[in-house]
């Protein structure tokens, strides 16, 4: 990954860039902290090409401008609000994405921080450049030739604002939270020949630099603790699985700790019943849960939550040698519950349930949020507009509902019931780990449910979201790092202190 965003934060005073950036809203009345700067040109331009361009102040609308003689910068440019009386539904981290997708690589530019209708807090400017730093992300490890060298030059950026200094404490948070985004983004991106469960487990180990405890298991541990679920989908790989435990202890001891588990398959062939070939190298990406929740860790930790938060990833490779499972096989998972295997590419929710079962059944924790990359069928429901959302408590899912609302990671609730519950009821075992194609996302949500007795909890479907997800201005990457901003949200919001 390379930061493509160089960031300062000063008071107004003489302007240096080549651009200078400006808010307007519907109304195309340019702030009263830009007045000075803009002068009486570069007022009557703006609005004779706004009549030109037809341009209207739309949010996240843009308009770039050749700025008069004399105007000390060479353009101009104009990004949109939106109407000033919906400016409570304003996403100041798009916005921030937007101006820098308007002034793209190598410029140097002033934004003036400032709404025309309204001071601007601190923390909106913060989540304006978060939105800044999250566009500037790329993933470019492995190109050793590029065929626009100036694209590599990065943004330097300076904010405008009236109180630098409340801003850079805001900024400390973001930084925190854009670094989480990014280690997810990265762990996502990465192919499946360099990131193997154990290099996985290697890099999360990384965040005890950061005050975070780290135990890995390794296999003979996992036989011994009895995680016979997890183990049998990477039983067919020569890569050993492994499963991380990382532990924030930002709040007081005693207190009852948050968890969070993620899905980590770092390759997904579907093993014996072994998916189509198209499209298979996309599987690299079916380990998105997990690198969600790492890069969540490292948010937590770096903006020191005051809160006790686990995570826990279990890390599998499912490959087709001759000593993979089969259809037909039944295994025991570390609930005691046993599993006849229908379909050895439903293979996620049997590492979710063993890792499920030693997270309620070891931490005693609050509540338990699971994200995976689980069914094609969430896809179908949802598409690629909301994670898929499956929960036992009305109060987690409102939270995290408004928490997505937030941040722009939004979740859509899916049901559960004991319809959907029976259809993965098996003749020769007590479940089945795959019902069919109808409901599949539902009957898969069902199967973790039946590995978590009753600790809060949620199912976070990411299928459509965590990778190869639809561009947005804050992200132009196949792996979005979807979800590190939702759940800090939801832990700064309801969990801290």
């Amino acid at each position: 990954m390379s930061q493509r965003l160089k960031l300062e934060v000063k008071a107004l005073n003489a302007i240096g860039g080549e651009d200078l950036v400006i808010l307007v809203s519907d109304k195309l009345a340019p702030p009263k902290m830009a007045e000075e700067w803009l002068g009486d040109g570069a007022r009557g331009l703006l609005a004779r090409a706004a009549a030109a361009e037809r341009f209207k102040g739309k949010a996240l609308a843009g308009m770039t401008l050749l700025a008069p003689d004399g105007a000390g910068y060479e353009r101009l440019i104009v990004i949109g609000l939106g109407a000033e009386d919906e400016a409570g539904t304003r996403d100041f981290a798009m916005l921030g994405g937007a101006i820098a997708g308007r002034l793209g690589h190598g410029r140097k530019a002033d934004i003036v921080a400032a709404l025309p209708e309204a001071e601007i807090t601190p923390d909106q400017v913060a989540e304006l450049a978060l939105g800044l730093r999250l566009r500037g992300y790329v993933f470019d490890r492995y190109k050793t030739k590029s065929k626009e060298p100036e694209q590599a030059e990065p943004l330097t950026a300076t904010l405008r604002v009236a109180d630098p200094s409340a801003v850079k404490k805001a900024l400390k948070a973001r930084e925190a939270i854009a670094a989480g985004v990014e280690i997810a983004r990265d762990l996502v991106n990465e192919p499946p020949n360099v990131l193997f469960p154990e290099e996985f487990a290697e890099r999360a180990a990384k965040l005890d630099k950061l005050g975070v405890e780290i135990e890995i298991l390794d296999e003979k541990q996992l036989r011994k603790i009895g995680m016979r679920a997890l183990l049998a989908v990477g039983q067919g790989s020569r890569r050993e699985s492994r499963v991380v435990i990382m532990r924030w202890n930002g709040a007081k001891p005693g207190v009852q700790p948050v968890a969070f588990i993620g899905k980590g398959v770092t390759f997904d062939s579907g093993g014996i019943s072994i998916k189509p070939g198209s499209g298979m190298e996309d599987m690299k990406g079916d380990m998105a849960g997990a690198a969600c929740v790492t890069g969540l860790m490292h948010a937590l930790a770096a903006r020191k939550a005051k809160v006790n938060a686990i995570g826990l990833i279990g890390l599998v490779e499912n490959m087709p040698d001759g000593a993979a499972q089969r259809p037909g096989d039944i295994v025991t998972s570390l609930s005691g519950q046993t599993i006849e295997i229908i379909n050895t590419d439903a293979e996620g929710r049997l590492v979710l349930a063993d890792v499920l079962w030693y997270a309620q059944d070891t931490f005693k924790p609050r509540f338990m949020i699971n994200l995976a990359t689980l069914t094609g069928a969430i896809l179908v429901a949802l598409a690629q507009e909301h994670a898929g959302l499956f929960s036992n408590s009305d109060e987690l899912a409102e939270r995290l509902t408004a928490a997505g609302k937030a941040t722009g990671e939004t979740v859509w609730r899916m049901p559960l019931g004991k319809a959907y519950d029976k259809m993965i009821d098996s003749k020769f075992a007590d479940m089945k780990n795959a019902a069919g194609r109808y409901g599949g996302s539902i009957t898969a949500a069902q199967f973790l449910q039946r590995h978590v007795n009753d600790t809060p909890w949620v199912h976070l479907d990411i299928a459509g979201t965590g990778m190869g997800s639809l561009s947005s201005e804050i992200n132009r990457s196949w792996g979005s790092g979807w979800g590190v901003r939702l759940l800090d949200r939801l832990v700064a919001d309801h969990y801290e202190g």
